[in-house]
């Protein structure tokens, strides 16, 4: 294949992000739309210049692989049939809502020799920075990631766990290792889901991380503190100051490299798809922060007698 044809699942916010980013690709062209709210879908299908498809099954038949853009509680059912059809997949975050399912879509995935790609496309930013290029291991990780309410309401599906929480729970698992222990704790504020939460994860290196997320705080906050061997590395993704006390170089602004991080991991799969590099996000991969983020969300439940 020269170029990759991909049908969209999910027309919503990001699938519209998504949308565009196939459409700009030299690599693929937009095959089609599909999404139980037909209207939404001929709205971009018609923006792009493809087709709505009247089901799953159809866009299938017209593809090489797709881009899953539904609600979360959806995307094991959707990634699962999509793989069965013999399609590529990339999902947005998370993969799927249990650990056990998660492992058994990358393993399906393996098993047919199909890239499944998920969306953890903070990873790109860490590579950029320059953390991927330490050859330490950190002894300890504390991310925070808040925001105030949104006011659609997005990912009002799922907890702040599953929304926000796991880009961190794969960034501690990326740069310290798999198979920590894990607890949490958190609230419900304004959805029947948990909307704050707190993890601490406890690694057989004897690492520790605690990541805290919302998305009821009075303003955004991102930030994360690296402890390595040699020194600190302190991080405000939104002010781009980095303190470091390491010998290692970092990068507080990458946007002149990475100017798209959502475009980055779009062609990243496209050109996996395509047999020209492994994808950098591989769902074997992306299990462990579905099995992290299943965890804290048990114990959190749990703690306040859900």
């Amino acid at each position: 294949m020269s170029s990759l044809k991909v049908g969209l699942i999910g027309a919503g916010v990001f699938g519209g992000y998504h949308a565009g980013k196939i459409a700009d690709s030299k690599r693929a062209q937009l095959a089609g739309v599909f999404d139980p709210d037909q209207s939404r879908a001929e709205v971009l299908a018609e923006k792009h210049e493809t087709r709505v498809f009247e089901s799953e099954a159809a866009l299938h038949e017209a593809c090489d692989g797709v881009i899953v853009a539904c609600p979360a509680i959806y995307h094991d059912a959707v990634v699962e049939r999509a793989l069965v059809a013999g399609l590529h997949v990339l999902v947005e975050k998370p993969l799927a809502l249990s650990g056990a399912r998660a492992r058994e879509l990358a393993a399906l995935a393996d098993e047919k020799g199909l890239t499944l790609q998920v969306g953890h496309q903070e990873r790109f930013v860490l590579a950029a920075m320059g953390f991927f290029d330490i050859a330490e291991v950190p002894v300890s990780i504390e991310a925070v990631r808040e925001s105030p309410p949104s006011p659609e309401g997005r990912a009002g599906d799922v907890s702040v766990i599953w929304d926000l929480m796991i880009h961190d729970l794969d960034m501690a698992a990326k740069l310290i290792g798999v198979g920590a222990s894990v607890s949490g704790e958190g609230s419900r504020q304004h959805t029947d889901h948990i909307d704050e939460a707190v993890a601490r994860l406890d690694f057989p290196s004897d690492a520790k991380a605690v990541i805290r997320a919302s998305r009821v705080a009075p303003e955004r906050r991102r930030a994360m503190t690296v402890i390595y061997p040699s020194g600190t590395i302190s991080i405000d993704f939104l002010t781009r100051k980095v303190e470091n006390t390491t010998p290692h170089a970092i990068k507080a602004d990458v946007s002149a490299d990475l100017p798209d991080p959502l475009g980055a991991a779009d062609e990243a799969f496209f050109a996996a798809c395509l047999g020209e590099r492994e994808t950098p996000i591989p769902g074997r991969e992306a299990a462990e922060a579905v099995r992290l983020a299943e965890l804290v969300e048990q114990t959190a439940l749990q703690k306040i007698g859900a």
